[in-house]
């Protein structure tokens, strides 16, 4: 253990001491988000992130320890077991090693070296290996035996280079040289599978360095491969290969040079190559979904922690063609009040039936904003929004969201059990009318993959792809906070410390008892036990306690703490005071309580209740529309970035066609990565550089803006 400890610490370049804390609170069954917001003594003040990296690796270097374990006592068993081969396993730092190592050894399926020994060609083998005397067709004549298909001098010195050929081949020092070379040295080089103009054409005739070509290209080009378009493969120096195998295996002045040059040469071309091409590939698409994963991380948790529109009537658009534009309006607290079908769009083009349709919902529940969904029709229904909202009674807006997942919401289960009796159609309305009045709530009832802000999020393992999305979903639902009246069950769900059965029975508990009025009443709820009360509790609010800090994030395990705190100072002097440094290690040693968590507590009190996403820029507020014709170079809009990849940044600039603002025109200075610059959900001022109107692409930038 003191081994892992060490690694990991090394590799995050954090304190030994935090490392090995963070792994005991882990082991405890402490979650992420509460380790990361309630034991930061203990870790040293490490983020969620950081813990969830320290997580991953802690598992990874687990499963070495045990499979190095595991591979010793195989070995032992065999009686193959030296102690060479033991420290080689114990120093190996990855998986592959260890299988390099135990590869000798492995029980084989028949290949054409055990047919060569079952022949009896071991010992022309060895004298072969050798290299002590000659040997040729006189010599093999003696291993000639009819009996075992062994008819000729020649077919004894091919078994015994078969048994030579896979000798080299199981060289776990010659496949880690061999590999290195291939990553250094290696290039990817594609060509086109047929002459047709496609998404992959830039790939027909495609060269690039194995250690330097980016993620998203791999992905690209595996996919373009999987679907007939593309051969690939990657060169490696082969001469400079072989002469690294024959210096290891054929000495000075060997006599039998030739044969060993012959081994030497199967060895590399049937056995090596083809797996380490397939290692090579297998570790360029593994760093390639890494960083698609890291990608659509960071743009899902700026999705869901957009902040809400809150106290708005909001009426949701979800536009069409021939179906009609579904129509919902939902009150203040998310409660659907009416719901409505219009055709304003082709080729019914009802636009006075649809205007008087809009406007009575507007006039009836005094609607504040339009939440309109991005998808089919949707330039022609913000058209028609924009021209009708003039003659509303009231001054209305709207607000262009993104709707995907939408789709996937209506037909599901949750969306039938919140709506039994509303037409599938219809929840997509509802759906694209929440995600503006409080993305959070809504975004967690839809499975990530369905949102629509990643980067081939099709073509990575998906198990990898769902675990490291729950993570991200985790982490923002903890980071807000949850109302234990309000939430659904798919947001209680990603509450620390609380499973779907749990969240599902805190529902059925407020159908069944009302509302919650204190954080101790939720020990009453099922299967809610003192565990999942500590991990949980911090992150649910109840706004209808009596008790203050029940609609705060601080832990009931510090109340005694926060109640000190509050007999020195009222709430209003808290929301106004700054304390200095000196002033908060002053109180800390006083209370007994470690700096970082007294820092929170007072965050805690000077806003009770507050919600951080608060404190981001609005959405853009529209009342008018643009086309894709209207736009000229050198124009200067306010943008909502939409999507993030490793090129470049998506952002609407309301001509429903998102403009592509690359990489290299974010900043004036060098950018290493979009997400240092921008984030998903930013309002941003760009400039047009170019309309391509036929295809329908608009280059922006956000230099000298």
């Amino acid at each position: 253990m003191e081994k892992i400890i060490k690694k990991i610490a090394s590799e995050l370049n954090i304190r030994e001491k935090q490392v090995a804390a963070t792994i005991a609170l882990l082991d405890e069954g402490n979650t992420v988000p509460f380790i990361a917001r309630y034991r930061k003594e203990v870790t040293g003040g490490l983020s969620d992130e950081q813990l969830r990296a320290l997580s991953e690796r802690l598992s990874y270097l687990r499963n070495l320890e045990n499979r190095k374990a595991e591979v010793i006592k195989l070995l032992e068993e065999m009686e193959k077991l030296t102690p060479e081969i033991q420290k080689s396993i114990e120093e190996a730092s990855t998986l592959q090693e260890v299988e390099d190592i135990y590869r000798p050894f492995r029980p084989k399926r028949r290949t054409r070296a055990t047919v060569a020994r079952e022949k009896g060609l071991e010992p022309l083998a060895q004298k072969i290996l050798a290299q002590e005397e000659p040997v040729g067709d006189k010599e093999a004549a003696a291993f000639v035996n009819p009996e075992k298909d062994v008819n000729t001098p020649e077919d004894a010195l091919s078994g015994a280079l078969d048994i030579i050929a896979e000798i080299i081949s199981d060289d776990a020092e010659i496949r880690k040289v061999i590999r290195d070379m291939a990553y250094k040295r290696g290039v990817v080089e594609t060509t086109g599978l047929t002459e047709e103009t496609s998404t992959y054409s830039m790939y027909y005739d495609f060269k690039e360095p194995v250690s330097k070509i980016v993620s998203h290209r791999i992905l690209a080009i595996n996919r373009g491969e999987r679907e007939k378009y593309l051969q690939v493969k990657i060169q490696v120096p082969v001469e400079d290969i072989l002469d690294v195998i024959k210096a290891k295996y054929i000495k000075n002045q060997s006599p039998t040079v030739q044969l060993m040059e012959e081994a030497a040469d199967d060895a590399y071309k049937r056995l090596i190559w083809p797996s380490i091409e397939r290692e090579i590939r297998n570790m360029l698409t593994e760093k390639a979904e890494e960083q698609a994963l890291l990608t659509f991380s960071k743009n899902l948790k700026h999705l869901l922690l957009q902040p809400p529109v809150k106290d708005k009537v909001i009426l949701g658009f979800d536009p069409a063609y021939r179906t009609g534009c579904k129509v919902a309006v939902i009150d203040s607290s998310g409660k659907l009040l009416e719901y409505a079908v219009c055709y304003p769009t082709p080729p019914q083009n009802n636009f006075e039936e649809s205007k008087k349709i809009i406007l009575s919902l507007i006039e009836k529940h005094h609607v504040d904003v339009i939440s309109l969904g991005n998808g089919t029709a949707s330039r022609e229904s913000e058209k028609f929004l924009a021209e009708i909202l003039k003659e509303a009674s009231r001054p209305v807006s709207y607000v262009v969201v993104s709707e995907a997942g939408a789709s996937v919401y209506s037909a599901s289960k949750l969306g039938a059990e919140e709506f039994p009796d509303l037409d599938v159609s219809f929840r997509g309305a509802v759906s694209i009318a929440r995600r503006l009045q409080d993305p959070l709530a809504e975004l967690v009832k839809i499975d990530p993959k369905a949102l629509g802000v990643g980067q081939y999020q099709h073509d990575v393992n998906q198990k990898k792809l769902s675990e490291k999305l729950s993570g991200v979903v985790e982490d923002c639902v903890n980071s807000v906070g949850v109302d234990v009246n309000t939430a659904s069950p798919s947001l209680l769900s990603y509450v620390s410390g609380i499973t779907a059965s749990v969240a599902n029975n805190i529902v059925k508990y407020r159908e069944e008892n009302g509302l919650f009025k204190s954080r101790d009443e939720f020990l009453k709820v099922p299967k809610l036990g003192p565990k999942t009360f500590e991990q949980c509790a911090g992150f649910l609010r109840v706004p209808e306690s009596d008790n203050i800090l029940d609609n705060t994030a601080v832990h009931p395990e510090s109340y005694d703490i926060a109640e000190e705190i509050m007999k020195l100072y009222t709430l209003e002097e808290l929301k106004t005071k700054n304390f200095s440094e000196d002033e908060i290690k002053d109180m800390a040693a006083s209370l007994n309580i470690g700096i970082p968590t007294l820092k929170d507590i007072l965050a805690e009190l000077k806003k009770p209740g507050r919600d951080p996403r608060e404190e981001l820029p609005p959405p853009i507020f529209r009342t008018d529309v643009l086309e894709i014709s209207d736009l000229k170079p050198g124009m200067v809009l306010m943008g909502t970035v939409r999507n993030i990849t490793d090129f470049g940044a998506f952002i609407d600039i309301g001509v429903h066609q998102d403009g592509l603002c690359h990489i290299s025109e974010l900043s004036e200075s060098f950018v290493r990565s979009p997400f240092d610059v921008v984030s998903v959900g930013d309002t941003v001022k760009v400039k047009v550089l170019s309309v391509d109107t036929e295809r329908n692409r608009i280059s922006l930038t956000m230099k000298g803006v």
